[in-house]
């Protein structure tokens, strides 16, 4: 039963569609493009629907797991009912006063450690509600050169913007700009009034978020600049602080007004403009590629890039109060030297001439020398693990494990050119070591591949298997050019999320909103959140006969009822008519027969009716007894 529902879950869950607050987020993008100024925004974000949202989405965070000071977690909340949860909330945000950050000290790659906040649960969920109604109005102000901790943007778009500047736009000299310590220094003062420009002018929101930024850390105290990495609101806040930098660097060309329209010929639309700009003034050529703080400027030539230098050192000091890191901070010529984005170390290589004879640049790009040296490190760590398994069940777990991790090391590092070449250093590696594992095969035991193998990985020679076990070759890796995002993909347009997700089949979005809308009193919020994820997956149908279910005739049904040790996890609920229902409980022959001449099931779903009876501790109906009904 679960397995069948996990093949029609949808994996990117349409949290917003489910609580009818997708409307909500598309209207504020709308009317940020538009310039609206926003002044009464806590009425949407204290919307029970928005509340119920944030809980769903803190939900399905890892963190979620992790306690903040008051060691209260995910799942403790979610056995309050679900009024109890909406009402905590609104009286929070009243008069807003958050309890203390817990810190936690993360190690990182170079041995040293980066300082993670975590708040408590009940302020992720706030954050996460007051994020819900800011990021559509922040999206439509962000600048296309902005990648990091946005919907629908990864580090592959960035990688892909900076591959094109070097091989098709030519730019042969990069500033690479590190900034000191950029979430500890965030002036808190500065982000206040970016967002004020921004059109979020409603006054109690900003005193709750100048109360968030100022919120005590455990064993610290109080900052008086900076944003907790690891709060759920910290990524955008970062976001709003940089935007005036993307548009700033913007200004100087890529955006810059003419006074005559040109002919375009790239996917920024201004092809003609540049060339004019080139030819007939002495403007400094740059574009600006940016994920969170890692940021890059690319220039024409050197005197160029040595002036943008200094002046974006002097506006991030002037502006921002950001300082940057001087060591790190240089001006690389990608001709002759690497320069390090996003794990990647990237250079251009002369090949051949172009059509007008000058000479033909192409990108050479590999994972940089830290992450090369981790993924070994780390590769190897996993190889052990797999050998010292004796039991079959561990030995499952680490080999999954470890497939996750390659699997993870494919998808992200073939964005470089020369990963092939690469990885075969450590796939000789890892080979030498898997000859030595006592049951190692080529082929699985019961010769059946389909069951346990990748898609991706089915031509690769490479495969082994321990049992049944597949072990994923770390050596069969190909490159894979980075693009870019699509114009349309957007979040927060209709037409947008078209080309991120299929329509959701045969559901009736009225259910949807009828089944938020009328939670079941004196459950908690778990079961009311779940009940609205096994309507989906089960496409608005019964799970026993596949009727479509329908207001007043429909009941969430505990497949093991709580009595018996059952829960309200998601697992555990499942959708059915309200005949079905009565039919599992019954007890009285008379009934049963009474049910069974109604609903008239056939073999397979008395099969699914009987597990249900099992699990409610019922004696099944036999054949017999369907037979005389």
């Amino acid at each position: 039963m679960t397995t069948k529902r996990k093949a029609t879950k949808i994996k990117k869950l349409r949290n917003a569609e489910y609580y009818n607050f997708q409307e909500i987020q598309d209207k504020l993008y709308q009317q940020s493009k538009n310039n609206k100024v926003f002044t009464k925004l806590m009425d949407i974000i204290t919307l029970e629907e928005n509340i119920l949202l944030a809980y769903r989405n803190i939900k399905k965070n890892k963190g979620s797991k992790t306690a903040g000071t008051d060691k209260l977690t995910i799942n403790d909340i979610s056995r309050w009912k679900t009024e109890n949860i909406i009402k905590h909330i609104r009286k929070k945000l009243e008069w807003y006063e958050p309890k203390a950050v817990r810190r936690v000290e993360i190690p990182k790659p170079n041995g040293k450690t980066r300082p993670l906040g975590i708040p408590t649960i009940i302020d992720r969920i706030i954050q996460q509600s007051i994020l819900q109604v800011l990021e559509p109005i922040c999206e439509a102000k962000f600048h296309e050169r902005n990648n990091g901790f946005r919907p629908c943007r990864s580090a592959e778009h960035a990688i892909a913007q900076t591959y094109r500047h070097i091989q098709i736009n030519n730019l042969q000299y990069v500033i690479d700009i590190d900034i000191k310590g950029f979430f500890d220094n965030v002036q808190h003062a500065k982000l206040l009034k970016q967002m004020w420009s921004l059109g979020i002018r409603d006054k109690k929101l900003i005193s709750i978020i100048s109360a968030m930024l100022k919120a005590e850390i455990a064993g610290i105290g109080f900052p008086e600049k900076g944003t907790p990495q690891g709060g759920i609101i910290s990524p955008l806040f970062a976001n709003i602080v940089l935007n005036e930098l993307d548009w700033w660097i913007a200004s100087q060309w890529e955006n810059i007004p003419t006074r005559h329209k040109y002919n375009t010929s790239n996917r920024t639309g201004r092809g003609g403009t540049y060339r004019a700009l080139r030819t007939t003034t002495k403007l400094k050529e740059c574009f600006i590629v940016r994920y969170a703080d890692d940021f890059k400027i690319f220039c024409n030539n050197k005197n160029d890039a040595e002036r943008i230098f200094i002046a974006t050192k002097m506006w991030l000091k002037e502006r921002l109060g950001l300082d940057i890191n001087e060591e790190k901070s240089k001006i690389v010529n990608i001709h002759r030297h690497y320069s390090e984005f996003l794990g990647i170390k990237i250079t251009a290589r002369k090949k051949g001439k172009k059509k007008n004879g000058k000479d033909n640049y192409v990108i050479k790009s590999y994972i940089n020398d830290k992450a090369f040296k981790r993924i070994k490190s780390k590769v190897k760590e996993h190889i052990k693990e797999i050998k010292k398994c004796t039991d079959s069940t561990k030995n499952y777990k680490t080999i999954n494990n470890y497939n996750a991790y390659v699997m993870g090391v494919h998808n992200y590092y073939n964005m470089a050119t020369h990963i092939t070449k690469q990885i075969k250093e450590i796939a000789f590696i890892v080979n030498k070591e898997l000859k030595k594992i006592d049951g190692i095969r080529k082929t699985p035991k019961d010769n059946n591949k389909t069951k346990c193998l990748p898609i991706k990985y089915y031509k690769s020679e490479q495969i082994r298997y321990i049992f049944n076990s597949v072990i994923l070759p770390i050596g069969y890796v190909k490159h894979k050019r980075p693009m870019y995002k699509k114009s349309k993909v957007n979040k927060y347009t209709k037409e947008g999320r078209k080309e991120i997700y299929k329509e959701l089949e045969n559901i009736n979005p009225y259910m949807l909103i009828y089944i938020m809308k009328n939670y079941i009193p004196n459950k908690s919020i778990e079961y009311n959140d779940n009940r609205l994820a096994v309507y989906v997956a089960q496409k608005g149908k019964c799970y026993i006969t596949g009727e479509t279910l329908k207001i007043g005739k429909m009941h969430c049904h505990h497949i093991k009822p709580i009595k018996n040790g059952g829960t309200d996890n998601y697992n555990n609920l499942t959708f059915l008519t309200e005949n079905v229902h009565r039919l599992i409980h019954a007890n009285n022959n008379e009934v049963i027969s009474k049910y069974l001449k109604k609903l008239k099931l056939n073999s397979k779903q008395i099969e699914k009716l009987n597990k249900l009876r099992e699990y409610a501790k019922l004696p099944t109906i036999t054949a017999i007894h369907h037979l005389n009904s």
